[in-house]
């Protein structure tokens, strides 16, 4: 299936649109504050999807559409967010009202977050009445996401809100996940210049696969086991980019990449993260905490990672691709990302970004993030050059790293 992505970039709009107007539904009905954090299209794995919603409470709805869109929609709510509603709208203990009350929002803000889509097709989209869901992980996923070793397109918007004088965060998602029949009707370019939707799934198995390679030479490096949870494929705004790394603080590196194909590399660490690989990485204390012995650990890894990142790119694409000496940094991650955004926002204002998030299932907390944020032009035409036969050629000697 080839798809058209400009249009892919017009149906994110809408989803956005139709996330604010969900958001304003609600704080309508409980004068909730609410406000658009982030609205992106992902392809992403049902197993990656699944993990994002494990450990986390939600309740919310399910609906089916039907009609030149269909396919399902998800809004679930934390448990925050679920108690702020059914007390606003249900003071009484009633556990079936307040129940009822979920869906009845579900129901008036789904209907918002669908009409622009309707609008902007010039069609009918039905909405099935809403099913209650509770639970984390599958149990308040959208059907298709049950599915392994299935590639989803999701569209996913993520909501800020606050509950009263306390300013209590609310976390409210909103997903839809349209069926292939619809995706194929939707997104077939008009002209010559679609992408392969093999290619961009092919492209997504490249990057987990660079990143199981990074998180490997982690492990080889430090001793600490690592996997990779997530990794995604995500056309999102380059404004958003920033909100969507967020405030946290995180030390690592960026790298510029170029060849074949071109663009950037993030590799951050979360603060106990960082200070962890660097006691297994330098022998001695110091009493710095980002002393010039931290960053050259730092960077020592992250050019070992990089290598194992992009060098499955490189073979696929049958092309060279050299990396930058990373530079060490030390922010918040929308500080850290946004020199990085305000540079690809010159020519674009969108990009493919390629997210991969490194945990270790230990006790010993342990949290990386890669973020790959390759030249929109340079991409397309590596996914239009890309031979699919060639996608097996991604195994690297893990000895070479090492020798570079």
């Amino acid at each position: 299936m080839e798809i058209d992505i400009r249009e892919l970039e017009t149906f994110q709009e809408l989803a956005h649109d139709g996330a604010q107007s969900a958001a304003e539904s609600l704080a309508q009905l409980t004068g909730i504050s609410t406000n658009v954090q982030v609205t992106n299209v992902s392809l992403m794995s049902a197993s990656d999807l699944q993990y994002e919603f494990i450990g986390t409470e939600f309740a919310g709805v399910n609906i089916d559409l039907s009609g030149e869109i269909s396919g399902e929609v998800v809004l679930a709510f934390d448990e925050r967010g679920r108690r702020a509603i059914t007390d606003e709208l249900v003071p009484a203990d009633d556990p079936e009202k307040k129940k009822s009350s979920i869906k009845e929002v579900g129901n008036i803000m789904s209907s918002g977050f669908v009409d622009g889509w309707a609008n902007y097709l010039n069609a009918k989209i039905k909405n099935s009445p809403p099913d209650y869901i509770e639970g984390t992980g599958v149990d308040v996923l959208p059907k298709s996401a049950t599915e392994e070793d299935t590639h989803l397109l999701v569209f996913r918007s993520r909501v800020e809100a606050s509950q009263g004088s306390v300013n209590e965060p609310v976390d409210f998602r909103i997903l839809l996940v349209p069926d292939s029949t619809s995706l194929e009707r939707a997104l077939t370019p008009r002209a010559e210049d679609g992408i392969s939707f093999e290619k961009l799934e092919v492209f997504t198995d490249m990057t987990k696969e660079g990143a199981e390679k990074a998180a490997t030479n982690i492990t080889s490096m430090t001793g600490i086991d690592t996997n990779v949870n997530v990794s995604r494929l995500t056309l999102v705004p380059i404004e958003d980019i920033p909100r969507e790394v967020g405030n946290k603080r995180y030390v690592g590196n960026v790298m510029e990449f170029e060849g074949k194909l071109g663009g950037y590399l993030v590799i951050l660490f979360d603060q106990p993260s960082g200070r962890a690989v660097v006691d297994s990485l330098v022998p001695m204390e110091t009493d710095e905490q980002w002393g010039s012995m931290e960053q050259e650990a730092l960077k020592e890894l992250g050019n070992i990672m990089t290598s194992g990142f992009i060098d499955g790119w490189a073979n696929v694409l049958d092309a060279e691709i050299k990396h930058q000496p990373p530079e060490f940094v030390a922010d918040t991650g929308s500080s850290i990302m946004s020199p990085i955004t305000s540079k690809i926002a010159e020519t674009d204002d969108h990009a493919f970004m390629l997210d991969s998030s490194i945990q270790t299932d230990s006790d010993q907390v342990f949290t990386c993030q890669m973020l790959a944020l390759p030249r929109r032009d340079e991409l397309e035409q590596a996914l239009a050059d890309l031979l699919v036969e060639n996608s097996q050629n991604t195994r690297i000697d893990p000895d070479e790293l090492f020798d570079r």
